[in-house]
């Protein structure tokens, strides 16, 4: 995740946005990958008028696992559009991210408030 913000925060710079980053890298030192623990994040504030804080919601969030989205969804703005590997959402995935047995948030109706973005 820190590779792929730093890569879309150049590439908005590049274009001449204004721009404001925050990684956010997990406090536990290895982490179960896939875990809540181990969820790390990159916030990026851009526009073409002047950034001067990352902000406090974020409009879209690309979740690569269900970790990502348990711990991040709290922080999308109601109507915000979430962007998901669903390859991140299998069984083992859920597991780890201390969903109930056959509960997956994009499958069960619970994120209809939100636009979801599918990707394998």
């Amino acid at each position: 995740m820190q590779l792929t913000g730093t890569q879309f925060s150049n590439n908005t710079a590049l274009i001449g946005n204004d721009l404001s980053t925050f990684p956010d890298f997990p406090a536990e030192i290895r982490a179960p990958q896939g875990t809540l623990a181990g969820v790390s994040g990159f916030q990026l504030h851009f526009s073409s008028n002047r950034i001067f804080t990352p902000g406090d919601a974020c409009d879209v969030l690309v979740a690569m696992n269900a970790a990502a989205l348990k711990a991040n969804l709290k922080g999308l703005k109601k109507g915000g559009i979430i962007i998901a590997n669903t390859d991140g959402f299998d069984s083992k995935n859920l597991r780890l991210a201390n969903y109930p047995d056959g509960v997956n948030p994009l499958e069960d109706g619970s994120l209809s408030i939100t636009s979801s973005i599918p990707w394998t």
